[in-house]
């Protein structure tokens, strides 16, 4: 005999597994097209190439540019100038805290001096300043610093001391506002909290209120050394030989003083990009407290752009 399984109710039988639902479709992402971005980009581009031409057309011995770059006179004026930028931010840096202080004292002649100084000094040109330091001869004869000084007005005023009063004098009433906006910048109950704990007015500044404050004092600090190596070329108004200066002489001898200037520009743009680097890992290493990542730096960006060139579109790496 056939043996016949027995298959029992429908009820006892086991239910089928669920048909597991189907995953959701694919989003097929499609890029907005920024249309306005390709024109703008058209236009900037023909305007460049425009600018190109045009100076390409003129009458500019671009020979002369490559031929005087590395001139003993250029090179001594980068050298000059760049001795100039340090010493006056030296000045400028130590009187701008000096001043800060001063304005933030409780004592009102003291914060009224520091104010007037910084009323006077923002408020007039740094060319006239220079001219004023320079003619200063034509008011007073001599020096008399009693038994410490004494000497002709205009042996003792050189091209370098104006230079270095005229431009210092003026970066530190800018940097007096810049200190004492990052001094502000920072909680008074830091400067409560250290009193409390038996530290000096000074060590607190020292100790607590000013490395703090340097994460707002850094970042104008350097577009003021930058700006610096750029007024710079004022002083050549009072005779003291640096960059622009030698440029001018260079170009008013050999004929070419249009490109003399280009010449100078280019060595600006030189100097001024370093400082540029400079300050950038200066502010990241100041921002290491604040932030909880540091931005990439300049390497690392180049890294990232060309690892992204990599990755397929609307996928992952």
């Amino acid at each position: 005999m056939t043996d016949i399984e027995k298959t029992g109710s429908p009820a006892d039988r086991s239910p089928a597994p669920p048909t597991p639902p189907a995953g959701p479709e694919s989003i097929k992402a499609i890029p907005v097209r920024h249309y306005g971005r390709y024109v703008s980009a058209v236009i900037a581009i023909a305007a460049l190439f425009a600018i190109i031409y045009a100076f390409s057309q003129g009458k500019i011995n671009w020979g002369a540019v490559p031929d005087y770059f590395f001139d003993d006179r250029i090179i001594k004026g980068v050298g000059q100038t760049l001795l100039l930028t340090v010493l006056s931010m030296v000045i400028g840096v130590g009187g701008g805290i000096l001043l800060a202080v001063m304005r933030l004292s409780k004592n009102p002649v003291t914060s009224s001096i520091a104010w007037s100084y910084i009323w006077f000094f923002r408020g007039t040109p740094v060319l006239v300043q220079l001219f004023v330091w320079f003619n200063l001869g034509l008011v007073f004869e001599y020096i008399n610093l009693g038994p410490i000084y004494k000497d002709y007005w205009s042996s003792f005023m050189t091209p370098l001391l104006t230079a270095l009063l005229g431009l210092g004098l003026n970066e530190a009433a800018y940097m007096a506002e810049i200190c004492r906006a990052g001094l502000l910048s920072v909680d008074e109950g830091q400067t409560e909290a250290s009193h409390a704990l038996g530290m000096s007015h000074s060590k607190t500044l020292r100790r607590v209120v000013i490395p703090q404050a340097m994460r707002v004092i850094v970042p104008p600090t350097g577009n003021e050394v930058i700006n610096m190596l750029k007024t710079t070329s004022l002083v050549a108004a009072v005779q003291f030989y640096e960059l622009f200066k030698y440029a001018q002489d260079i170009g008013q001898a050999s004929g070419a003083p249009v490109e003399m200037y280009f010449l100078a520009a280019a060595w600006y743009l030189v100097m001024t990009s370093v400082l540029s680097v400079g300050q950038y890992y200066l502010e990241r290493y100041y921002a290491r407290g604040s932030s909880r990542s540091l931005p990439p730096t300049p390497m690392q960006k180049i890294r990232a752009n060309l690892l992204s060139l990599g990755r397929p579109k609307g996928g992952m790496a």
